[in-house]
């Protein structure tokens, strides 16, 4: 094994493309760099290693690659001539399924990983040391993976976790499939032990994450007997961690939406009363070309069991506009879903064609300005709904857990429990504590409110 002090010194700059999974990934590479001697480089203007942790769900991710690599081939062409290095990783989604290609028209890229193969960044950097040429390694290998990882270090007061990774379920326009491998759980163990270590270190907040992450299913703890646990039941157990207040999840697939986990919702007061819920259409002929597996009538009956379970619950959810074939009646279908459901937030996109995916290959491609033109419709509605509903909450008491330094002097950004950011005017010393606040009015992105006086959990 190559002695790693040779690299002591050295820095790296990530950049993080796309969700929160990658996100979590970009946090565990910095963490596996680090006994390597790396340090956080603030750009990549001064680092010794890039790493581009990329995503490959959103419109043309793959070009935005290849544009970051155009501009790191310059800054490794000026250090060549002085005698100096500068390595390039690309890691992620494009890296899978794009991976002979970049190191065909990139091939300065030295390392080329997959979002399952991270964890052997430091075997590939100890290869390129060697000069061992290109390193290629995209190969499935999630459990490998989490058991090589290094233990993580808390940054701050809320934390997200990754316990369920790839997805079976085939959508249409989807590429996770392909570049994130099939359904696979992390072990209950595996989870509590990370989540009691976050809670040691100070965090007061996970979020679970996983493409389909009610799809989670577990053998019960070590000495516990019983059948597979599924994500209500993780939850259940991971609310009896001491210093651990609040539990979130994303994102979820209404095919995996239990009668364990709604019960869970209602019942669990340290589970919060926000659900991202993806329907993507309202159109029950669009749904079945998305290869979603429900219906409309089935997305609706489900949010009213939902609510029924839990009626603070904020929903959240995701919608394509434009999907091949769909029609102003379908879309008016979408709208429809859209006005009996009633959103605290979502995020909404123009279809577009993702290579490899059975709808970039599908008839009746929606001509750019219907889809433009729905998409303004459908936005329109969403931020109505959304404005809505965070106008209710002025007057309220929310309990905020404060994040971070606002802006201002003196204040304090902090999240409800509905997620939204919250601006008071607090002491540095609430940064991790959760305090009731009273709303008093809202910005364009915030609620903004003061604390309530004498009243605050340590």
């Amino acid at each position: 094994m190559t002695d790693p002090r040779p690299n002591q010194g050295k820095s790296v700059f990530v950049r993080t493309y796309g969700c929160q999974m990658n996100v979590y990934d970009s946090e565990r590479i910095v963490g596996l760099l680090k006994p390597l001697g790396y340090s956080v480089a603030e750009t990549p203007d001064n680092a010794d290693l890039v790493v581009l942790n990329t995503c490959h769900i959103r419109e043309k991710a793959a070009e935005k690659v290849y544009s970051d690599l155009g501009r790191l081939k310059r800054i490794k062409n000026s250090r060549n001539k002085t005698g100096g290095d500068l390595k390039i990783a690309v890691a992620g989604c494009v890296a899978q399924a794009e991976g002979s290609e970049i190191t065909s028209r990139a091939p300065y890229v030295n390392m080329v990983v997959g979002p399952q193969a991270y964890h052997r960044l430091p075997e590939l950097l100890a290869r390129a040391a060697r000069e061992k040429g290109e390193v290629l390694d995209t190969d499935f290998a999630v459990e490998e993976k989490f058991d090589r990882l290094a233990e993580r270090k808390a940054d701050g007061p809320t934390a997200f976790l990754t316990i369920q990774e790839g997805c079976d379920k085939f959508c249409t326009f989807c590429v996770v499939p392909y570049t994130r491998g099939a359904e696979v759980s992390r072990s209950i163990d595996a989870v509590v032990a990370e989540a009691r270590s976050l809670a040691a270190q100070g965090v007061r907040e996970i979020t679970l994450l996983g493409q389909n992450v009610n799809a989670w299913a577990s053998a019960p703890p070590a000495g516990m007997a019983g059948s597979a646990w599924g994500l209500g039941e993780l939850c259940r157990h991971l609310a009896k961690i001491d210093g651990l207040d609040r539990i979130r999840f994303t994102t979820s697939h209404p095919r995996d939406m239990d009668d364990g986990l709604i019960a869970a919702l209602g019942e669990e007061e340290k589970l919060m009363p926000y659900l991202h819920l993806p329907v993507q259409a309202g159109s029950d002929k669009i749904l079945k070309a998305m290869n979603r597996g429900h219906t409309a009538e089935h997305y609706i009956r489900l949010i009213e069991r939902i609510r029924a379970a839990r009626p603070d619950i904020a929903l959240s959810g995701d919608f394509i506009v434009g999907f091949p074939g769909e029609t102003s009646e379908d879309f008016k279908e979408t709208l429809a879903v859209v006005e009996e459901v009633g959103y605290a937030s979502a995020y909404s996109f123009k279809y577009s064609r993702r290579p490899g995916t059975p709808g970039a290959a599908m008839q009746k491609q929606v001509p750019e300005e219907q889809k433009s033109e729905h998409l303004a419709q459908l936005q329109a509605l969403l931020e109505r709904q959304r404005t809505e509903f965070n106008q209710k909450q002025v007057g309220k008491s929310l309990p905020v857990l404060f994040e971070k330094a606002g802006r201002k002097h003196g204040q304090l950004v902090g999240r409800s429990p509905y997620l939204q950011s919250v601006h008071v005017s607090a002491p540095e010393s609430m940064l991790g504590s959760i305090a009731p606040v009273s709303i008093e009015g809202v910005t364009p992105n915030a609620l903004a409110g003061v604390l309530k006086e004498g009243e605050y959990a340590a």
